[in-house]
């Protein structure tokens, strides 16, 4: 979430108003130059390598990185007869990666000749994010999507009654969260296990994020003997940015009943209020605060 996705103010379904005449809903491109040195890494080589990258923000897309062609080894790409049309940025040619035995078919993009407003990315490729082995900005590996310079989280200590319940009954009731606002989502609740009276039982599912890092999952078994699959998650080792969340637990406030300082809040509509629901455009592993 941030400049252009979600309900950020270049996105599909900005929150906000503006005093001045936006672009059309999801017209919105907008190309900055970034800072951070990008390695692109497969098979255990790395394939690219750039100090001079840029970041293509899209409205409705999570940003993207191009590099320029000098600074992606050309031992390890392939042709291809591949060919997509944007209307935004024009016509865009391919080119598989091929590292030792792996083969990336049509793994990286790029546009030969783009159209008015695209001219930045003129001589740059970008690489399909999870089809490769692992990112590194700087020399942290980052997961699901580049970091958007436009996202911000915020973790603080609150001292709010928050009690989590479902059907009627009570799951969490705690006087000690800890709330995280990021940008576009809706705060996200985070408290002790002591505090939390369910069952849990251990999910299979793991998430990554790129502010916070990996996140384990919980189900919640009623007493009625229901299971509600991967309602609770936690970052057990997050990043250090979100060091303070780290073994605290959450509940997907779009699936339960909230009620703050004794008044029940109207349950989020985003593309987690159904088990399993995500945006299109977005990998099983993007964030959900």
């Amino acid at each position: 979430m941030g400049l252009t996705t979600g309900t950020g103010p270049l996105g599909r379904n900005p929150a906000g108003t503006f005093n001045f005449d936006p672009p059309e809903s999801g017209k919105a491109m907008y190309i900055e130059p970034s800072p951070k040195r990008v390695r692109v890494v497969v098979n255990g080589r790395t394939v690219a390598d750039s100090r001079s990258v840029k970041l293509l923000h899209e409205a409705g897309h999570q940003p993207v990185y191009y590099l320029p062609a000098q600074d992606v080894d050309p031992q390890y790409l392939r042709p291809s007869d591949r060919s997509t049309h944007c209307p935004k940025k024009g016509d865009a040619s391919y080119h598989s990666i091929e590292v030792g035995e792996r083969l990336i078919e049509n793994g990286a993009w790029y546009y030969p000749d783009p159209i008015a407003g695209a001219e930045p990315i003129k001589g740059m490729i970008a690489f399909y994010w999870s089809r490769m082995d692992s990112w590194l900005e700087e020399d942290e590996e980052v997961f699901v999507h580049p970091r958007d310079p436009y996202h911000r989280v915020d973790i603080l200590e609150s001292d709010r009654d928050i009690k989590i319940s479902l059907n009627g009954e009570l799951l969490a009731h705690t006087q000690r969260p800890t709330a995280l606002f990021e940008s576009n989502l809706p705060t996200r609740w985070y408290m002790p296990l002591e505090d939390i009276v369910a069952d849990l039982e251990p999910s299979e599912l793991i998430t990554a994020c790129p502010y916070k890092g990996k996140a384990s999952y919980h189900k919640v078994r009623l007493s009625t003997g229901e299971i509600v699959e991967d309602l609770v998650w936690c970052y057990q080792d997050p990043i250090a940015d979100a060091s303070r969340i780290a073994h605290l637990h959450c509940f997907y406030d779009e699936r339960v009943d909230v009620d703050i300082d004794g008044e029940r809040q109207s349950r989020p509509d985003t593309v987690w209020s159904t088990k399993g629901g995500r945006a299109s455009n977005l990998p099983p592993a993007h964030t959900r605060g």
